[in-house]
Formats: structure tokens, sequence, C-alpha cells
């Protein structure tokens, strides 16, 4: 298993070393090891927890509930029918997201084809 320091694990995860701070401080980022010296040092299976976190971020989970599925993760398999539960919950709210963000688009895409000249007038449909 390789041992990656915290700028290495901000390279790699694209948090920065004050953000990993932080999850680790509100436990997001529970049992990162220490080397001899008292620094951090962080593990393949860190930098995948790190990469769940980024995909709950970028998708609009709130911190509360990431804090949430952490420690149901930690829970072992006895957690992993509320797991399900949460992130189907919030596959539904991304999906909501997509289907407005879709529509938003269409509205962009009608005004850049009236700005080209492509359409004269009216509303996009």
């Amino acid at each position: 298993m390789s041992a990656y320091s915290p700028a290495q694990t901000a390279e790699q995860s694209g948090f920065s070393i004050d953000t990993l701070r932080y999850y680790e401080k509100i436990g997001l980022l529970p049992g990162i090891a220490r080397n001899a010296s008292g620094r951090r040092v962080f593990s393949d299976d860190d930098l995948r927890w790190l990469g769940m976190l980024r995909c709950l971020r970028e998708t609009g989970m709130p911190i509360a509930e990431m804090l949430r599925y952490t420690e149901l993760a930690r829970g072992g398999t006895g957690t992993v029918a509320e797991r399900l539960a949460l992130l189907q919950d919030h596959d539904r709210r991304v999906e909501e997201q997509i289907a407005r963000l879709r529509e938003q688009q269409e509205h962009i895409q009608w005004k850049i084809r009236l700005y080209s000249g492509e359409v004269r007038e009216g509303l996009p449909a």
C-alpha cells in the first residue's frame, strides 16, 4: 500500500490541503494515519474515499449528509441498507437537477440561435 503526504494527496484528489484538514477535523476523513513525526500520511484507501467525497460534493450533497454517509460507511455491513437509501435519495435529487439544467440549457441554446440569426422571434418551446 502506498503512503502519500498531504501535498501529494491534495494534488491527486483535487482537494486543497486546507480542505483535507477540515474534512479530517469534522469527521469526513476519519482515522488518517500519522508518521513518526506526527505528520498525516494518506493511503490508497483514503484516496478512494476522497474520490467518493468529491463525487458527493460535486453533485451537491450537503456536508451533513456526507457526514451521515461517512458514519454509516464506518458502521460496516449492517448499515448497507441505510447507505443505499441515502444514496438513492441523493441520486433522485441529482436527476431532478440534471432535468432542470437541461431545460435551462435549451433556453440558452435558443438564445444562441437567436443571436446567431437562426431564429427571428418568439420564445423557446
